[in-house]
């Protein structure tokens, strides 16, 4: 494999990856996730339009059928749907529940909880419950 980097000498080029291949590898799909995963995702606060950064978010989670994005301290709308940030999101993030996506980076704690479940304290004090049909895929992610 042959790998060309280009630096940029525009200053207001747009980065792009492009990738050449005889077939699509399960090395080739996991690097393209990779790689999505840094892609900024586009939130709302009032009238202001943000780019967040996926190491900054916390949480994505569903509330009355919308979207919001938690970061250390401040909940921002987005205007995608859960499914389509968990198709997009890979990596770090995984689905806990029906309505939450979490970055597992920022879990501090983990601790059983009712009924099957996790509770999962982040490192911003607050505290989100793993679905019990979730947990599974948690504790594979953390090797448990």
């Amino acid at each position: 494999m042959r790998i060309i980097i280009e630096e940029l000498v525009d200053d207001f080029a747009e980065e792009q990856v492009v990738i050449r291949c005889k077939s699509m590898t399960p090395g080739l799909l996991k690097a393209i996730a990779a790689l999505k995963a840094q892609s900024p995702i586009i939130a709302y606060k009032g009238q202001d339009i943000y780019k967040m950064n996926p190491e900054e978010i916390y949480y994505f989670e569903v509330v009355d059928n919308k979207t919001f994005l938690y970061t250390q301290k401040e909940i921002y709308e987005i205007r995608l749907r859960l499914y389509e940030l968990e198709k997009d999101l890979t990596g770090d993030f995984l689905r806990i529940s029906k309505s939450v996506i979490l970055n597992v980076t920022k879990i501090q704690a983990l601790r059983p909880a009712m009924n099957s479940r996790f509770e999962a304290q982040l490192d911003n004090g607050e505290t989100v419950i793993v679905s019990r049909q979730y947990v599974g895929a948690l504790k594979e992610k953390f090797g448990l």
